[in-house]
């Protein structure tokens, strides 16, 4: 008689046929089978390498396992949110990219301000965080990190609905006093009274200019908003990773999959120095005075030469030479903020610098001026106040940019030189300077803003709610927008603005030359630069 299997064996076989229907369904050893044919075929000199390169390949794709969020401090001690991305690779948790954006704060000088800033902030931040490690999470877990248009997606429809109640709770007071409003638009000049008249006949003594309009209400920024344009841009740094692709052509490969492989270098913009309306002097017109690069220019130079020339701007005022400038109040972010006395100081002050370094202004390196005017309208008054005591109507700051253009023809491009609610006049600004000078609209906050007739283009900064996805919407409708890294003294929110020019804007606005410095990639430092506006 044969004797019964003992139950080592039952269970010895019943691992044997687990073992053997595994390996059928999974078909692992076909899989095997080909790798070591492959491997034979080849016959690499590292062929443990070559069969992990080979499983690799094999490996289940790539998928998001987490989300997070956390608070960090900026170049400038500010509270900021960090989005990482955490990815399942090869059965291994990852931690993929981190990302984090510029905020929708404005620069502050009083303690009061900065106090109540410092409030908000921590809101909108800590929103920000809680979004992203509840809902968010939930949502982006187990897509490819790679879907970055089904990932954003995502994003906007969380959004809208916080993004729909802030607008109808900040608008809802407004409507109960838009005719309070309207009464209150003051003209640009007064009435004429009976008492003066006319000395010139061909003159009607009862024109009167129009009125100057009350500004556009802002758009507000939902707290938490800063939580979506900073997930999106991880998840872009993500699907790079994954790819094992620069991010600038991963970008480029998000607008057109067949996207050519030769790039072309935008033109960094680099801010020299700022003498906007927080700094102590009497001009309060140039937020930022900009340095351009010639065509052709390499970059690694462009950024050289705006170096070179903020240093000798230093050491001109530490000389007190004939410029006339007071000395600077501080460095922002490596920001030269300095505060003068006439408006022709900053440029005259710049001139010199150049022709110290050997360089002339409109040969060698040209300027762009940010006015920031919509921050500049007295409007009890209804003119711009460009310096302390110093008053225009809009027309009279169409006449006033045509002289500053003719006498300084470096100058080829201003960015808001008016409030959005003068168009007629960004209209004969456009005409009196022609090709000379283009003007550029701000329209961070709104993107959907209708371009001004006499822009030129857009200039953006990315922040708070606005997705990658969004960023290649408005490049493909406003071709030769102008992607703009930070405004007047907030640093740059993430190493990455050089790769986000990709997506063909025309150039790159960095907040400093210092930071430049930093933010230019190495491997196109060398190559020529692009004018495309």
């Amino acid at each position: 008689m044969s004797s019964c299997p003992s139950s080592e064996d039952v269970e010895f076989y019943a691992l044997k046929t687990a073992a053997v229907q595994f390996y059928r369904n999974s078909k692992v050893p076909q899989e095997i089978e080909r790798a070591l044919n492959e491997l034979f075929y080849h016959q690499p000199e590292d062929r443990l390498g070559f069969l992990a390169n080979y499983f690799s390949g094999l490996s289940t794709p790539v998928r998001i396992s987490k989300v997070r969020g956390r608070e960090v401090f900026d170049v400038r001690g500010q509270l900021v949110v960090e989005a990482q991305v955490f990815c399942i690779v090869r059965n291994k948790e990852k931690r993929m990219s981190s990302a984090s954006i510029l905020s929708h704060f404005p620069l502050t000088r009083t303690f009061h301000d900065l106090n109540a800033q410092c409030d908000e902030r921590l809101e909108h931040v800590t929103t920000a965080v809680q979004w992203i490690n509840g809902a968010l999470n939930d949502m982006l877990k187990g897509r490819s990190p790679c879907d970055q248009t089904g990932a954003d997606s995502v994003l906007s429809k969380f959004f809208l609905p916080y993004s729909t109640e802030t607008i109808e709770l900040t608008l809802w007071p407004k409507e109960e006093s838009v005719s309070h409003c309207e009464s209150e638009m003051v003209p640009s000049t007064p009435v004429p009274t009976k008492e003066k008249k006319c000395t010139d006949r061909k003159k009607k003594c009862n024109s009167v200019e129009k009125p100057i309009l009350p500004p556009e209400p802002p758009k507000p920024a939902p707290a938490g908003s800063m939580a979506i344009g900073s997930l999106s841009l991880a998840l872009a740094k993500a699907g790079a990773e994954v790819q094992e692709r620069p991010l600038y052509k991963y970008i480029a490969s998000l607008k057109n999959p067949e996207a050519e492989t030769q790039f072309h270098i935008p033109v960094p913009l680099i801010t020299i120095l700022s003498c906007g309306k927080n700094s102590h002097g009497k001009v309060s017109l140039f937020e930022e005075v900009i340095l351009v690069p010639k065509p052709g220019q390499q970059a690694k130079q462009a950024i050289t030469t705006s170096v070179e020339l903020q240093r000798e701007v230093l050491r001109i005022i530490n000389n007190s030479t004939k410029s006339g400038a007071a000395h600077p109040i501080h460095l922002e972010g490596g920001l030269l903020v300095l505060s003068f006395e006439r408006l022709e100081h900053p440029l005259d002050l710049i001139n010199e610098a150049s022709a110290n370094l050997g360089l002339t202004l409109g040969v060698d390196v040209y300027l762009a001026l940010n006015c920031a005017a919509f921050d500049l309208m007295d409007y009890s008054k209804g003119k711009y106040e460009i310096s302390t005591g110093t008053l225009k109507t809009p027309d009279e700051l169409v006449e006033f940019y045509r002289g500053l253009i003719s006498k300084f023809p470096a100058v080829v491009a201003l960015i808001d030189p008016f409030r959005r609610e003068d168009p007629e006049q960004w209209e004969k600004l456009s005409h009196a300077t022609g090709h000379t000078c283009v003007l550029l609209s701000e329209v961070s906050h709104d993107l959907q803003s209708p371009l001004l007739h006499g822009a030129a283009g857009y200039v953006l900064r990315y922040m708070n709610e606005m997705t990658i996805s969004d960023l290649l919407t408005i490049s493909v409708q406003h071709h030769g927008a102008v992607i703009m890294g930070s405004a007047s003294c907030e640093p740059c929110g993430d190493d990455c603005l050089a790769d986000l020019v990709s997506i063909n804007s025309s150039c790159a606005l960095m907040v400093s030359a210092v930071m430049a410095c930093f933010t230019m990639r190495e491997e196109a430092s060398t190559a020529p630069l692009h004018h495309t506006c």
